[in-house]
């Protein structure tokens, strides 16, 4: 087969951009993978105790976006999931997002009331504020509910989950999990939040069944693929290769660290069976100090399913790590930390390979963003519509 795309990686950005070159344009793909699974990050399969196990954590769909849930209906049919998250607070567990039944399982009743009415009155009913926002609200009562959920939910999770303070990264972190001024107790408030029935793996068996379509796991892409920055060119198997070069791994290790490492925050997972059911929910956050608990959550699989076992359970226990490529742990990078030398060192590869034409990167890692899944099938939806 001669190929008119090359695509590096079989996450959702590059199999979007593969499957609408080849059903849309009638373009050849070829996508090189360095794992042995397609599916990159979204990866998932029925275990042993028939739980339907995320290899990198639980993923949940959730979008405000019709076209992408009309896009991904192509290739997989919906179950209706909404979910729901407790967080272990001196010893209780409590909806988290931080919000009105939160606080009333925080504080004795007369507190309670009190807090929630200054907070109605300051931000109303029904709205969203960022813990940092909060913090900065002048009222002594709202400053002292503030300083409440920074410590109890915020502090100590960051400080684990990123390895900085909630002051330290990047406000738009903090800011996914807003203070809820309100009783909707559910994680996401988008219009669509549903699970894929056969799984996110599926999704991607279907998108790539596509004939134009030749997937190589297990292949390092540097063995096969060379960016010269002299000649702005890109070289397959050492011939020039003038088609479309889709990049969705770290721009860093595209340029073999020319500029040093980016920084990211890695994750590693402790899978335990147990029997019956484990917790109340599927996910336990646990924003306590790492001396107390090491691990940030607990997610309960079978409980994100349409229908689960009775009788086992697998757990994931999730430790957060710094990232170190070279390690035996951490070294897969997950999370982009946002630190103004991060920024400006990334922007020094993309300015590095501005100059070659027909290589375009996209991704969590080649974007260096924290994208959901229904960000990252937009975008890559509007890479594949803007090259077109």
């Amino acid at each position: 087969m001669k190929y008119d795309v090359i695509v590096i990686g079989c996450g959702f950005a590059g199999s979007v951009i593969a499957e609408r070159f080849a059903s849309q344009s009638n373009k050849k793909v070829l996508i090189l993978e360095k794992r042995s699974h397609i599916g990159g990050n979204m990866y998932d399969f029925i275990d042993d105790n028939g739980v339907r196990y995320h290899e990198y954590g639980p993923h949940i769909f959730h979008t405000n976006s019709k076209d992408v849930v009309d896009y991904l209906s192509n290739f997989t049919e919906w179950y209706p999931y909404e979910h729901r998250v407790l967080g272990l607070i001196q010893g209780k567990k409590v909806p988290i997002p931080f919000n009105l039944t939160s606080i009333e399982q925080c504080f004795e009743h007369d507190k309670a009331e009190k807090l929630k009415q200054v907070l109605v009155e300051a931000y109303g009913m029904d709205t969203k504020v960022p813990i940092l926002r909060l913090k900065e609200n002048p009222n002594e009562e709202v400053k002292e509910l503030a300083d409440f959920i920074y410590e109890n939910v915020f502090k100590y999770y960051t400080m684990k989950q990123w390895g900085l303070t909630p002051e330290e990264i990047d406000p738009g972190v903090t800011a996914r999990v807003p203070v809820l001024v309100g009783r909707d107790d559910r994680y996401f408030q988008d219009k669509y939040q549903c699970m894929p029935k056969n799984g996110y793996t599926a999704i991607f068996e279907n998108m790539l069944k596509h004939e134009n379509i030749e997937v190589r796991l297990n292949v390092d892409a540097h063995e096969h693929l060379r960016v010269d920055i002299q000649e702005n060119k890109v070289y397959f198997d050492n011939e020039e290769f003038t088609g479309t070069v889709i990049f969705t791994g770290a721009v860093d290790d595209l340029l073999n660290y020319e500029f040093g490492d980016l920084s990211y925050r890695s994750l590693e997972f402790d899978k335990q069976t147990h029997d019956g059911t484990y917790q109340e929910v599927a996910t336990v956050n646990y924003p306590t100090p790492a001396e107390m608990n090491g691990y940030t959550r607990i997610t309960e699989y079978k409980l994100m399913m349409e229908t689960y076992p009775l009788e086992k359970t697998t757990i994931a226990v999730e430790y957060p790590y710094a990232y170190n490529r070279k390690a035996d742990k951490g070294n897969i990078p997950y999370y982009p930390i946002f630190t103004s030398e991060d920024k400006e060192k990334y922007e020094m590869y993309c300015d590095k390979i501005k100059g070659i034409t027909n290589l375009h990167v996209v991704g969590r890692l080649a974007d260096y963003k924290y994208y959901n899944m229904d960000q990252i099938v937009a975008r890559a939806l509007m890479v594949y519509k803007n090259i077109k």
